[in-house]
């Protein structure tokens, strides 16, 4: 029987949207476990997203490493590695998918806009329409110094950086008219006159003199992404991005905080409050009763977080080697070396060490936890646990109260563990009206019911105001 919400719903119309995210290097994707398939066979890219694909998913999207994580100048063999690059890899998926969106995490910082914008407009005319750009911007010297420059931008001067080479490749997006090519062989040329615009620009960052190559796609920009949650970070999002990437997807309260802020940042920046569609990350287990759902996220903590994962991790804390420590016995006693973090093993900066030394400390000991179940309960609990009918109960409330448009799903085995999603979820989401039941459009921007381009709509207004004087 379909389930209805209370009158006061906000948004009893909204629709859920789902993405799957291919992680590559991390300690997340469980892949020592007898259920595990090859996180580089090209056969699992295609699985996934095949798999996704019949689940009807928005978006299928793959992050970007351009360094194995180190520590101390040595490789972390404890993750996933092997990623190819991800316009490649999508181009190919391409070819053997027909809905599904294809989202490419490509660095603003390392990348120069010329070159990334052709290489994601070709992605988008092979896929027609199916293309979108997660723009990330790296923050470390250890990224940096695969780079002939080095080094790295402060924060602010890396949004800056992104800001305006985004502003570079829409330009060259934007360089060709609609209708810019022959429409019949007795045409007189093979492009119309004045149809393809030269760009030039001179900023900051990008000295830019050229004629775009490629036509628009069909749905006419790849679609833009962005996850930064720092203040500058939503701005960015709100001024420039399709789709917001966040943490704030497992508490109700949290997410709907983050969402407000979003919608506010829109208004401040011109846009409407609907013109961004929010996607937490989250990693979702299914169990037939709740009890089994939490063994289920039991085991699977314990095979992410295996002892030496746990002790790499407790390392960085302490900035001390605790390799030949016992995992499941208790915390280190020695005090954590304070020195500066260089973002070695892409970890996260750590302000206070001793701060957090101590609160681990007291909570380790209020619960008669080992190191190990230390590093469990107090790293990141972002994730939805229980049952097929309570988490899709859970998601329609979530999204018909405007908290999220929808999850970025993370799955913690490859190549299969979307297959409990799409086969129990989706259809308890279904029976209650928030998911869609086909693709009722053929591009990534359809899907994710999206407005036409920003600068595609400066154009339209500018071209209205012209022909109104």
């Amino acid at each position: 029987m379909t389930r209805t919400d209370p009158l006061d719903v906000p948004r009893p119309d909204a629709r859920l949207h789902l993405g799957v995210f291919f992680q590559g290097v991390n300690h997340w994707t469980i892949w020592s476990a007898p259920e595990s398939g090859s996180q580089i066979d090209p056969a699992s890219f295609r699985t996934v997203a095949r798999t996704a694909e019949r689940g009807l998913f928005d978006a299928f999207f793959l992050g970007e490493g351009l360094r194995l994580r180190e520590v101390d100048g040595r490789i972390h063999d404890l993750d996933v590695a092997g990623r190819p690059d991800a316009i490649t890899q999508l181009a190919a998926l391409a070819a053997v998918t027909r809905g599904i969106g294809l989202v490419t995490t490509s660095n603003s910082t390392f990348n120069e806009p010329a070159d990334l914008a052709r290489r994601l407009s070709g992605l988008d005319l092979l896929s027609a329409g199916r293309a979108g750009w997660n723009v990330v911007t790296t923050d470390n010297s250890w990224t940096g110094a695969n780079f002939r420059r080095g080094g790295y931008l402060d924060h602010a001067d890396r949004y800056r950086r992104a800001e305006e080479f985004l502003t570079v490749a829409r330009a060259l997006w934007d360089g060709w008219e609609e209708g810019a090519t022959a429409g019949s062989t007795g045409a007189p040329s093979w492009s119309v006159p004045g149809a393809v615009r030269h760009v030039r620009h001179r900023g900051e960052h990008f000295d830019v003199d050229l004629a775009p190559t490629l036509p628009r796609s069909a749905q006419g920009h790849p679609v833009i992404f962005q996850a930064g949650d720092s203040d500058e970070g939503r701005d960015f999002a709100a001024r420039n991005a399709d789709v917001i990437f966040s943490a704030h997807g497992t508490d109700f309260d949290d997410a709907l905080g983050f969402a407000e802020d979003i919608r506010r940042r829109l208004r401040a920046a011109g846009r409407p409050e609907d013109d961004l569609r929010i996607l937490p990350g989250t990693e979702i287990i299914l169990g037939a009763t709740e009890a089994e759902a939490l063994e289920k996220k039991r085991w699977i903590r314990l095979q992410q977080v295996t002892p030496a994962t746990a002790l790499g991790i407790a390392g960085l804390l302490w900035n001390i080697d605790l390799s030949d420590r016992d995992a499941d016995g208790p915390l280190p006693k020695e005090d954590p070396v304070v020195t500066g973090n260089d973002g070695s093993f892409g970890a996260r900066r750590v302000t206070d060490p001793r701060a957090v030394v101590a609160e681990w400390r007291a909570r380790a000991e209020a619960n008669g936890w080992s190191l190990r179940e230390t590093v469990i309960a107090l790293g990141p609990q972002r994730g939805h646990v229980g049952t097929p009918s309570a988490l899709a109960d859970k998601f329609a409330h979530f999204v018909r109260h405007g908290a999220v448009d929808g999850f970025n799903i993370t799955p913690y085995l490859i190549p299969d563990g979307l297959d409990d999603i799409v086969d129990l979820l989706v259809p308890e989401l279904q029976e209650r009206g928030v998911y869609r039941a086909e693709y009722t459009g053929t591009t990534l921007r359809d899907h994710l019911g999206l407005r036409t381009p920003l600068t595609r709509r400066r154009e339209v207004s500018n071209t209205v105001g012209r022909g109104a004087s």
